[in-house]
């Protein structure tokens, strides 16, 4: 069985990667292991700190032992601060590291977009401004034109953790756009697994949301194709999953 593992920071909403696993028929292992967080605050010093090489590194040797055959770093906050190359350098460092294709949250969401043959987005982010901008200049860095950046001036990833649906929904409510083809929540502190269908009916085009995006990256590194319409348009139409 193909295997897939994740470097999740601390503790929010970790719980929707075995819901995925589930969801996905069980033809995937999922395998998970906490980073430590540091300072738990969408604020970029403390950002760039969560995501460094050392961090990183420290959870890779049980993900191997576990079986994974790809790794990606859940976070889309800790990647996309980087900038465009950074980022680049962040997953090619985890890669070495590791012995293994590697990838992270933010990479996902760009190959998502791209994998939909999506033009124009719209960002509805729990962070604050000065953060969601950081994820716009990122997804132009990868040639996606972004209509839409709505932040929500959230700081801990603890907080976001606890939303459910009504937030999810909301949320995806005021950061949509008329000329957005997707909408994309950028958080992997978010639970989302079991709200996409709602999520576009809710918005009647395809929505991205971190952990579905990481999930189906990781799957991607595997060249592996696992159709699994309840986890929303990506999983229906795209050509790896």
């Amino acid at each position: 069985m193909a295997s897939v593992g994740f470097l999740y920071p601390g503790y929010s909403a970790e719980d929707d990667y075995p819901r995925l696993e589930s969801l996905l028929g069980g033809v995937v292992r999922l395998p998970l292991v906490h980073t430590d967080i540091g300072e738990d605050a969408h604020r970029v010093d403390a950002l760039l700190e969560m995501g460094s090489a050392g961090r990183l590194a420290a959870g890779v040797d049980e993900l191997k032992e576990r079986g994974a055959e790809a790794v990606v770093w859940a976070c889309t906050s800790a990647s996309f601060v980087f900038g465009w190359e950074g980022a680049h350098e962040q997953v090619r460092e985890l890669s070495v590291t590791a012995g293994l294709p590697a990838s992270s949250t933010s990479f996902a969401f760009a190959h998502a977009v791209q994998a939909l043959g999506a033009r124009r987005v719209a960002i509805a982010a729990t962070y604050p401004d000065d953060v969601a901008e950081r994820f716009h200049a990122f997804l132009k860095s990868a040639g996606t034109e972004v209509v839409s950046t709505r932040g929500s001036g959230i700081i801990t990833a603890a907080e976001v953790g606890t939303w459910g649906s009504e937030e999810v929904l909301a949320l995806a409510r005021a950061g949509d756009h008329p000329d957005a083809e997707v909408v994309l929540l950028p958080d992997t502190a978010l639970h989302t697994a079991e709200h996409l269908p709602a999520l576009e009916a809710e918005l009647r085009k395809p929505v991205l949301t971190a952990n579905q995006v990481t999930v189906w990256e990781g799957l991607r590194l595997l060249d592996r194709t696992v159709s699994c319409p309840v986890l929303g348009t990506l999983f229906s139409r795209t050509a790896h999953v």
